[in-house]
């Protein structure tokens, strides 16, 4: 959902950024390998010291690199395969260190075992989404569907622990967690169907 109407207004804003640097002889690469080590770095570094608000900061601050690389791409009319692989290998990197800095400052100085094992179902189940996706596409499907998109979960689960961070009642990052868990789980399995659809009518079509 806000792939859909955040991207188009982010690209306005951003585009200046872009252009200004692929004048200072920045590349998109570059720019996506620096987001993705902000994120990391304002995800582990922060996050399981309990200071939620400055890591969710630190990795809002980075995270836009996701939009800007890619405007630079088209700027320059390189838009390929080597810079789709890239920036999506980063940014399951990036998505990773986030549940996972969540998940060791409630394992550790958090002291709160279901919010640390809910961050973690969220990276499992947030990484088998994206696999689903990535292998569909391998075999030559199409898997893009699903209630919980990349920028769904992510806005819902910054935004709540900067909440946190702030000071709103933990519970409700819990209940925001529990609900990504689940909501990813259903967008596995609706991916699953919708594969397992277009792999049997691939088979019906070659043995008509």
């Amino acid at each position: 959902m806000l792939n859909r109407y955040a991207r188009a207004t982010a690209t306005r804003i951003l585009t200046p950024v872009a252009k200004l640097l692929l004048r200072l002889g920045v590349s998109p690469d570059i720019v996506t390998i620096i987001g993705t080590l902000g994120v990391c770095l304002g995800a582990l570094v922060f996050f399981p010291r309990g200071e939620l608000l400055i890591g969710v900061l630190v990795i809002t601050a980075f995270v836009f690199s996701d939009t800007v690389d890619g405007i630079m791409a088209r700027q320059l009319d390189r838009s390929g395969t080597w810079g789709a692989f890239l920036d999506s290998t980063l940014d399951r990197m990036g998505d990773a260190a986030i549940f996972a800095g969540l998940a060791i400052w409630f394992f550790q100085g958090g002291d709160d075992r279901v919010m640390a094992w809910l961050a973690l179902a969220c990276l499992i189940t947030g990484s088998l989404v994206s696999y689903a996706r990535a292998r569909a596409e391998g075999l030559g499907m199409r898997a893009d569907v699903g209630i919980a998109e990349r920028a769904d979960r992510l806005v819902a689960a910054l935004v709540t622990t900067g909440l946190v961070g702030l000071g709103l009642p933990e519970v409700v990052l819990k209940v925001v967690l529990a609900v990504l868990a689940v909501a990813s789980l259903v967008t596995v399995i609706q991916r699953v169907l919708v594969v397992r659809r277009q792999a049997g009518a691939g088979s019906a079509a070659a043995s008509s």
